[in-house]
């Protein structure tokens, strides 16, 4: 008799083990995404139209956000695209593993200055490195900045790179 009652109650916690685990595997299969932050629009100081030219972009801060970039997006309108946000300037490399939209990319050093510009095709395992220690980089549909007439040298508002190093934090 005593024995049985072991072996229900053990059979009972063995049950709502077997529960709590698969529970808890759901529930972290679930929403591993975190939430995006809003959309910021930034402004580029362009030399050669001597307008600021606004961006919408997305803010890729966190390790998780910039491994996916703009992965598996196939439209990237004119007018929006995604900065990258470190720390600290270093030398950054990029590929289009996964990324059906052709894009072009500026590497952007800490005071804001756009250093280079690159297309990158879809698709590519080709590494697209900046020359340069930069602190950002800015993603967007390939040949927007010719068509906004915007070109290395030019810059990042103060306004915008304030908001970007707030990102940062």
């Amino acid at each position: 008799m005593y024995f049985d009652s072991i072996r229900k109650s053990f059979r009972h916690r063995a049950v709502l083990l077997c529960f709590l685990i698969f529970a808890a595997a759901a529930v972290s299969c679930t929403g591993t995404d975190s939430p995006k932050a809003p959309p910021i629009t930034i402004f580029i100081e362009s030399k050669n139209t001597k307008t600021a030219i606004p961006i919408e972009v997305e803010t890729a801060v966190t390790a998780q956000e910039q491994q996916r970039g703009f992965m598996q997006r196939n439209e990237i309108p004119d007018g929006t695209g995604m900065i990258f946000v470190f720390k600290r300037d270093e030398k950054l490399r990029f590929w289009m593993k996964d990324t059906p939209h052709p894009l072009s990319i500026a590497f952007i050093d800490s005071t804001g200055r756009i250093r280079e510009i690159y297309d990158m095709q879809p698709f590519s395992l080709d590494i697209t490195a900046s020359t340069y220690s930069v602190r950002y980089a800015l993603e967007v549909a390939q040949g927007y900045f010719g068509r906004a007439g915007i070109n290395a040298g030019d810059k990042l508002s103060t306004e915008s790179l304030d908001r970007l190093k707030a990102a940062a934090q």
